[in-house]
């Protein structure tokens, strides 16, 4: 059967992307195709490596080719991905495609733990990632990547100095934990933590980036105005357990971003914590904390539920000792995949379908 490049792409315009709603031919998401006598072949351009939904989009793909055209056909498809932004490009941070800010209502809920692993688990899925530990007076990041002994260096670019920030497991990281003694105290007006932010944004040299996670301190502070004020955010994550004190403080924190003069996406809720499995007993679930909070306070603000982590041992032992638990197999690993492809799901469909981001205006 003799068939043409518009065939194909005729055939390609009955599948949809799950999440965006409409076809890959619209969405220009199919490249470069070729045919053959009895081969067709094209590129999928995915909106995120992380994406879990590749392989339906594949079979979807291969069955309209099926469908349409000829059901003997040999049909090789390639998938790849390039990350969406709606970011304009801008004199801060112009190679950054994505800024998500990691935040929490209260301390202690793992919220710099669950940036760690996600983190790693987006540059596991073959994403440019970078992570600033915003939280100036309690920095976690050199620990948890193992680096509590490393400092950034500095290169000069068009004049000017730049921090060149540490890499580790694939991941750029900028923390005032790498400038400053580790057994000291940051005693520091918020002013100070402020300006200290706006040096790890722009006069870090960050280059080309997919994500920027960006691990917020506990509450709603300066910090969090610094940074909504400086860049456009792409989305806020919030972290919290499933029990009553720290629901009540993550709402807060979902609640600033929400409100309209800040008006930052929410990306959706993880739930930490969410139970606990000893080793032995790994198919056992003890809800130590409660159980649902982090569902229900998703349901109840209409946003996303991007997944939960369970309270395991391994989690903890990885952060201590700078090896973050997603590089080891098994249910932690599983659970922090899970959650990189959420957010990625969520920074795609929230990127097709919302209006550009733009720095906040605030006069507080």
């Amino acid at each position: 059967m003799a068939f043409k490049e518009s065939d194909v792409l005729k055939a390609l315009s009955t599948v949809d992307d799950p999440d965006l709603k409409k076809d890959l031919v619209t969405l220009k998401m199919i490249k470069d195709v070729e045919v053959f006598s009895d081969t067709v072949k094209f590129t999928v351009v995915l909106t995120t490596p992380a994406c879990p939904l590749k392989e339906i989009i594949k079979n979807d793909c291969i069955a309209a080719i099926h469908k349409h055209i000829d059901s003997d056909l040999k049909v090789n498809v390639v998938m790849t991905s390039n990350v969406t932004t709606i970011r304009d490009s801008a004199p801060l941070l112009p190679g950054v495609k994505n800024i998500i800010a990691i935040a929490s209502g209260k301390g202690g809920v793992g919220k710099s733990t669950v940036t760690a692993n996600l983190a790693v688990a987006l540059a596991n899925e073959g994403a440019k990632v970078g992570v600033i530990d915003a939280d100036i007076f309690g920095p976690s990041m050199p620990t948890m990547f193992n680096c509590e002994n490393e400092q950034p260096g500095v290169k000069e670019v068009n004049g000017k100095n730049k921090i060149l920030p540490l890499e580790q497991y694939g991941i750029k990281l900028i923390s005032i934990g790498f400038l400053t003694p580790g057994d000291s105290a940051v005693v520091w007006r918020g002013p100070m933590a402020s300006s200290a932010l706006k040096q790890f944004i722009g006069d870090t040299e960050w280059g080309d980036l997919d994500y920027l996670l960006i691990d917020l301190p506990p509450g709603t502070s300066d910090i969090h105005l610094t940074l909504v004020q400086t860049v456009p955010v792409t989305g806020a994550v919030i972290v919290t357990t499933p029990q009553k004190v720290a629901l009540a403080d993550a709402r807060k924190g979902l609640s600033m971003f929400k409100q309209p003069q800040i008006n930052v996406p929410i990306l959706g809720v993880v739930e930490n914590m969410a139970y606990f499995t000893p080793a032995e007993l790994p198919d056992n679930k003890y809800y130590i904390f409660g159980e649902g909070g982090g569902f229900q306070l998703s349901e109840k603000s209409d946003v996303p539920f991007l997944g939960q982590i369970p309270l395991v041992q391994g989690i903890r032992e990885g952060g201590d000792s700078g090896l973050p638990a997603v590089m080891k197999e098994g249910i932690n690993a599983e659970a922090f995949m899970k959650l990189a492809e959420s957010v990625a799901r969520q920074v795609a469909i929230r990127n097709a379908s919302m209006e550009k981001t733009k720095p906040v205006e605030l006069k507080v």
